[in-house]
């Protein structure tokens, strides 16, 4: 149920202490922290403290977040500073090869964040767009969409709708889904702008 629970309503019981939304916070964007960790190719432990530093800096943070849109960009933001944090101790300690490829794996992974933030907020957009939508049409998409796809003669049996209506009903469903609150916001001209400045204000 949690997973169609918009980012705002989330934040604001995880700061009031439900453990159910805080859980979902943490399912919802740990792919998005660790997509950015394996990009620095850090050993299995430094990833976990990684991850568990992100929580702890979220926890300390959730009655501040004053745009919860903006969450996303700033999970990814406080990962790639615990990962440069993590980088700088080991420079520290660790012999550096002078003449290694480590400089320009990293000017490669900051050049890849973006499309991984634009990636997890445009899934977060269209799963919170399918909640808004009428069951019949949320169940009519996900099942356009599952791998393997699944016949129209399948859909039709699943959902009752005769097969010559399927490609009509998807087109109407798709143009409510682009139309959601949710969908929109992803969308508009502010909000891109947003998640170029990388959600910070």
């Amino acid at each position: 149920m949690m997973q169609t629970v918009g980012v705002g309503e989330l934040v604001a019981a995880a700061a009031r202490g439900d453990q159910s939304a805080w859980t979902a916070l943490v399912e919802r964007y740990l792919p998005l922290v660790y997509s950015i960790v394996r990009r620095f190719r850090l050993s299995d432990k430094d990833a976990e403290d990684v991850s568990q530093t992100v929580w702890l800096r979220l926890v300390e943070h959730l009655d501040a977040i004053r745009e919860p849109k903006a969450l996303p960009g700033w999970i990814a933001t406080t990962t790639r500073h615990e990962i440069l944090a993590v980088l700088g101790a080991k420079r520290r300690t660790d012999p550096m090869d002078p003449t290694g490829s480590w400089l320009l794996d990293l000017q490669g992974t900051f050049v890849d964040l973006d499309d991984e933030l634009l990636r997890a907020e445009a899934a977060s957009a269209l799963r919170n767009g399918l909640a808004e939508l009428e069951p019949e049409q949320r169940t009519l998409l996900l099942l356009l969409v599952e791998d393997p796809p699944v016949s129209y003669g399948e859909i039709s049996r699943i959902t009752g709708m005769p097969i010559g209506s399927i490609g009509p009903t998807r087109s109407r469903c798709l143009k409510k889904l682009r139309a959601t609150s949710s969908v929109q916001a992803f969308l508009r001209p502010d909000g891109m702008q947003d998640r170029m400045d990388g959600g910070q204000r």
